[in-house]
């Protein structure tokens, strides 16, 4: 995403966090990032594998997240649901995401 990001300036995207019950620590992953301060630089922390604080606050954010994710059909990650609606499952390159994105 920060590819495409860094290419298309008028491409935006709304992260939502799905921790999966697979890994038993990305729920408490995902609360610590849903908590800080600098949800980004938390989020890049987690991609890096390097520990995240645990959460301190009270939020409904990732269980609302998990809701929508399981309403829009989402069963794993990563998962991009498209301007026109339509969701990708998996990993993509910029390029490819950018053309995907491009499709009416």
């Amino acid at each position: 995403m920060k590819q495409v990001i860094e290419k298309r300036k008028d491409i935006a995207f709304y992260m939502k966090l799905f921790p999966l019950p697979m890994h038993k620590q990305a729920y408490g992953e995902a609360m610590s990032i849903a908590c800080s301060k600098n949800p980004l630089a938390m989020l890049d922390k987690a991609y890096e594998r390097k520990p995240l604080p645990e959460a301190k606050c009270k939020t409904t954010v990732v269980d609302d997240d998990i809701k929508l994710g399981k309403k829009l059909g989402v069963t794993g990650t990563p998962a991009i649901i498209l301007p026109n609606g339509n969701l990708v499952p998996g990993y993509r390159d910029a390029d490819s995401l950018i053309k995907l994105i491009d499709q009416k």
